[in-house]
C-alpha cells in the first residue's frame, strides 16, 4: 500500500484533539437542534436521563483505556509499519485504501450489531442501549461497558486483518462517533430531506425504528453510518407502525422509571429474560 504524508501526518498526530473537537462540536449542534425543532415530545426530562447516559460514556472510556493498551489508530499504525493486513500486502493506491478500509469497518459494525440481536447472551448486554425510554443524542453513546469491551476486540481484530490505514481508523471513528449522534437525535428533518438524506447516510427518523418497543420494528434498520446495508440484506423499515410521534421507545421488560438510574443499568443485563428480542427467537421477531 502506498503511503500518504503531509495532511495525512497532521490528521494522526492531532488524533486526540480532532476526536475531541468532532465530538463537542457535533454535540453542541444536535443539543440545539433537538431544543429548536424536536420530532417528538419527551415525557422523561433530560434531567432523569442525562446524568446516566453520560456517566456510562465516562465508565466506557475508562473500561477501555483499562483493558485495551493500545487504541484502534495506534493497531492501525503498527500494522502498516509491520506490512501485515490485506491492504498492506496488496499494492493498492493509499486513497483507494483508506475509502475501502471505511466501508469495510462500517459493514462490520453492521454485522456486529445484528450479531448482538440475534445471540441472546449478547442481546442481555446490548439490551440496556434499547431499554432507553426516550430517544436523543445521549442515547447514541448509551452502551454498557460489557458491549463496549466486545465491540473493542472485534473492532482491533476487523482493522488487524484487513491492514486498514491510520488515517481510515481515524476517519471511521470521528464519522461513527458524529453520526451516531445524529441518527439518535430527537430532531425533525422535513420528509423530503429525510428521504434524499436516507440514501447516503442514516438518519434520526430512519434509525428511531430500530429503537420501537416493537419486535419486528427493532429487528430492523441496524446500520450507524451507512444506509445501505439495511437495503441489500432486507433489514431496512421506512417507517414505524404507529407513526414517530405515537410510536413507543425501549423494551417490554424494562419501563420502570428508575431503570434508568445508571446503577440498574449496568445491572441489567443479569436481570430480567433474554427471549423477547432476540433476532433468532422466530416468534417474536416476525
Amino acid at each position: 500500500m502506498v503511503q500518504a504524508g503531509g495532511f495525512s501526518d497532521f490528521l494522526l498526530s492531532n488524533e486526540p484533539y480532532i476526536r475531541l473537537a468532532a465530538f463537542t462540536s457535533i454535540f453542541t449542534i444536535m443539543a440545539l437542534w433537538e431544543v429548536l425543532a424536536p420530532r417528538r415530545k419527551h415525557v422523561i426530562d433530560r434531567t432523569t436521563r442525562w446524568p446516566s447516559n453520560v456517566g456510562v460514556v465516562v465508565l466506557d472510556t475508562a473500561v477501555v483505556r483499562i483493558l485495551f493498551p493500545t487504541t484502534a489508530v495506534g493497531l492501525a499504525l503498527f500494522a502498516e509499519a509491520k506490512g501485515f493486513g490485506v491492504l498492506n500486502v496488496w499494492q493498492v493506491p493509499y486513497a483507494l485504501a483508506v475509502v475501502v478500509a471505511v466501508i469495510v469497518l462500517d459493514f462490520a459494525i453492521y454485522l456486529q450489531h445484528v450479531l448482538f440481536h440475534a445471540v441472546p447472551a449478547l442481546w442481555r448486554v446490548h439490551r440496556m442501549h434499547h431499554a432507553d425510554l426516550e430517544f436523543d443524542l445521549t442515547t447514541g453513546a448509551r452502551f454498557h461497558p460489557i458491549e463496549i469491551a466486545l465491540s473493542m476486540v472485534i473492532k482491533l481484530a476487523v482493522i488487524a486483518a484487513l491492514g486498514a490505514p491510520a488515517v481510515a481508523v481515524l476517519i471511521f471513528e470521528v464519522l461513527l462517533n458524529a453520526t451516531a449522534m445524529f441518527n439518535h437525535s430527537n430532531v425533525r428533518l422535513p420528509e423530503r430531506i429525510d428521504r434524499g438524506l436516507r440514501w447516503f447516510v442514516v438518519t434520526p427518523d430512519m434509525h428511531r425504528v430500530h429503537h420501537s418497543v416493537v419486535v419486528r420494528e427493532t429487528n430492523s434498520n441496524f446500520g450507524f453510518n451507512l444506509p445501505w446495508w439495511d437495503r441489500l440484506f432486507g433489514t431496512y423499515r421506512a417507517q414505524p407502525e404507529a407513526g414517530h410521534e405515537r410510536m413507543t421507545i425501549g423494551v417490554d421488560e424494562i419501563r420502570d422509571p428508575s431503570e434508568q438510574r445508571l446503577d440498574r443499568m449496568l445491572t441489567q443485563p443479569f436481570r430480567a429474560g433474554d427471549s423477547a428480542y432476540a433476532l433468532g427467537n422466530r416468534e417474536t421477531a416476525e
